[in-house]
């Protein structure tokens, strides 16, 4: 205890609310931080275009990647084109469980938004099939994402 003029003492700090405080701050934290759900195993550039539009529920978007593999992964997987849904890589016919998989996890399937996120330099036949397997499984409502052109 610190002593302050002549024989009065200083009180302790009470210390009882720091715990509170600090999980406060901590729970704080755990519900705005946001972790990133997929490992891209593809690389792409996305092409550039002028008329764009944001998404509005991205709660609804399930995300279909298409490029080449990632530098590390080109020894393995070659340096062809590939599919990305969630964490593996898959072929064509494999989009439409995926699609069924996404929507039993969406609390409004109807408004389930395919968003494709594709190298610029991928050939149109790989985009064809998977565009065939999302017609099938009624997933008819497909984004294509870009970055705006200057």
């Amino acid at each position: 205890m610190a002593k302050k003029q002549g024989n009065r003492e200083m009180p302790e700090m009470n210390t009882s609310s720091l715990p509170d405080l600090i999980f406060t701050i901590l729970f704080f934290f755990m519900i705005v931080t946001t972790m990133r759900e997929v490992t891209l195993k593809v690389k792409f550039t996305v092409p550039s275009g002028t008329e764009l539009e944001k998404l509005e529920k991205k709660s609804c978007v399930s995300f279909i990647y298409v490029g080449p593999p990632t530098d590390q992964l080109r020894a393995q997987m070659g340096s062809g084109t590939r599919i990305q849904l969630n964490d593996r890589y898959a072929e064509p016919r494999e989009v439409m469980d995926f699609v069924a998989q996404e929507r039993t996890t969406m609390s409004d399937p109807a408004s389930q938004v395919m968003s494709m996120k594709i190298d610029q330099n991928t050939q149109m036949g790989i985009i064809t099939d998977i565009k065939e397997v999302l017609r099938k499984s009624w997933a008819l409502k497909i984004n294509y994402s870009a970055t705006r052109r200057n």
